[in-house]
């Protein structure tokens, strides 16, 4: 069964602390190609990372990424500094009657005009972050089970994902099956070409005056030889029975030995073509080349 090296897979988990989120993304590579973005506090586990993701994904560009972010909520900064704003208040207050002025709303808002009563936004920030870094941040122990969660849902996804390519990819073979039998058809008929245009020549020939039976018969084996292709089609008919049970086969890693296969397909194809010596046959013979080249293009992607 084939597995496509694209893929996909996503785990979020959110508690009244924090909200974390696994991304994994791959893409088709002839290794595994991985690249982690990590909180700076979970860094010293990149090595059981990229153990855990290299064991699951033999090949692919894979990034994976986790980001971390604590909700609005655990900010508990006040904009208004009470205590400040009260001593400010008496203080003034204070000042007002020792010079015989009486205490007035004007008082409170001069209050609220000092500094440190109400705190800046860079003060502001300062306060969210020192209570943030007073707060417990979660072990990769607990995080560790949306990595897994991830890769899971990737797996799946290049698993329908190689269901499809599959798929398509056995449309291609049974094409050219398809065509490798009507090679087969036009075969008999080329033959017969063949023996009439050698009839005729054969009956030039014995006619001239140098003509030499032996050197004749050796020419004429020799042509024979290589206009044959019922060696080819054989050949050509097993590699694509071959080429449909491997692909059948639960191997996780199959998809270099149906590269080895498309290469064999290939060649014998090229090889009717070239000695077919026929219009028909090579028309057939280009339509297989077109579904081996999308066959080979579609195996770019399979693990």
């Amino acid at each position: 069964m084939l597995i496509s090296m694209t893929g996909f897979g996503q785990a979020t988990r959110q508690t009244d602390r924090y909200t974390a989120t696994v991304e994994l993304r791959s893409l088709n590579s002839k290794t595994l190609d991985l690249s982690l973005r990590l909180p700076r506090f979970l860094q010293a586990y990149e090595l059981d990372i990229r153990q855990q993701i290299t064991k699951a994904l033999l090949r692919g560009k894979v990034n994976f990424s986790l980001d971390f972010a604590r909700p609005a909520t655990t900010t508990t900064a006040s904009v208004l500094n009470r205590v400040a704003l009260v001593a400010a208040f008496h203080e003034l207050q204070a000042v007002a009657q020792s010079l015989g002025l009486p205490a007035s709303e004007g008082t409170l808002l001069a209050a609220l005009r000092l500094p440190g009563v109400i705190p800046s936004a860079a003060e502001q920030a300062q306060a969210a972050q020192a209570e943030a870094g007073t707060a417990d941040e979660p072990t990769w122990a607990e995080l560790q089970p949306l990595l897994a969660e991830a890769l899971a849902a990737m797996q799946q996804f290049r698993h329908d994902e190689g269901q499809t390519l599959q798929h398509e990819i056995l449309g291609y073979i049974a094409t050219i099956r398809q065509q490798l039998a009507a090679v087969e058809l036009h075969d008999p008929q080329r033959i017969a070409h063949v023996r009439q245009r050698l009839t005729a020549h054969l009956a030039e020939l014995t006619q001239h005056e140098q003509f030499n039976a032996t050197r004749f018969e050796q020419e004429v084996l020799y042509y024979i030889e290589k206009l044959d292709i019922a060696e080819e089609k054989v050949r050509l008919a097993a590699h694509l029975n071959y080429f449909e049970l491997a692909i059948q086969q639960p191997d996780e890693a199959v998809g270099k030995k149906l590269g080895f296969l498309a290469q064999e397909i290939g060649r014998e194809i090229n090889t009717i073509g070239s000695k077919a010596n026929d219009a028909a046959v090579q028309h057939l013979v280009v339509g297989m080349k077109e579904e081996l080249e999308k066959i080979k293009e579609q195996l770019n992607n399979i693990l």
